[in-house]
């Protein structure tokens, strides 16, 4: 399976509410690398790395988000993997 990276926007009712703390958990169950971080609009962004079909199957569990969350959208954009991180973190 081929690695890609996914930069994505999570836009809704996504802050405050353990989103990032979600993605993070997603995003280690699925072995990706990469960051998210609250944006100053009320977004949420993450930059995904790692095999696509484990991308894809991060992206619908975010597309739910924590009990807490309302998902109104979420924002793909795919792009050629880089392998830059070695981990997933939470940028503050």
């Amino acid at each position: 399976m081929r690695q890609v990276r996914a930069v994505v926007r999570i836009r809704g009712q996504v802050q405050g509410v353990g989103y990032r703390y979600f993605s993070c958990q997603v995003a280690q169950k699925h072995d990706l690398s990469g960051w998210v971080k609250n944006l100053p609009n009320g977004d949420v962004a993450a930059l995904l790395e790692g095999k696509e079909s484990d991308i894809r199957a991060a992206i619908e569990a975010l597309q739910q988000g924590p009990s807490m969350a309302q998902v109104d959208e979420v924002l793909i954009d795919w792009q050629a993997y880089r392998g830059e991180f070695s981990c997933f973190e939470i940028c503050r």
